[in-house]
């Protein structure tokens, strides 16, 4: 298992310790794909919160699953895009590269876990 978090991680160190995990782990898995979704995960914890998160990257039965916290307790909202302005692309993107994606509410803020299937992983 791979954890990571805002206190003692930056944007470098998450990319180089996810890039690898994959190798290791899931060495079937689209490495842009998963860094892709990790990036507008942590993005939105950063945007839409205090700041802070935690990422947790494992292999499950198979499967490789992330699971980013924060602190805000607001599901994500899913917006058309607005390629003029920007904005409104992320939720979209993240459930068409993963195999499921659900939002879980906790206590204190909300965990996201996006889910990758071997059968899901796209073609090399």
């Amino acid at each position: 298992m791979l954890v990571l978090d805002s206190s003692r991680s930056d944007t470098v160190l998450v990319r180089r310790a996810v890039v690898r995990f994959l190798r290791a782990r899931c060495p079937w898995a689209d490495a842009n794909d998963v860094l892709l979704v990790v990036s507008e995960l942590l993005g939105n914890a950063v945007r839409h919160t205090e700041g802070g998160w935690l990422l947790r990257m494992a292999r499950r039965e198979g499967s490789l699953v992330v699971e980013v916290y924060d602190s805000s307790s607001s599901r994500p909202v899913p917006r058309s895009g607005d390629p003029e302005n920007g904005g409104g692309f992320g939720w979209g993107i993240v459930e068409e590269l993963t195999s499921s994606v659900t939002v879980r509410s906790h206590a204190v803020g909300k965990s996201v876990r996006a889910v990758w299937h071997p059968a899901h992983a796209r073609a090399a």
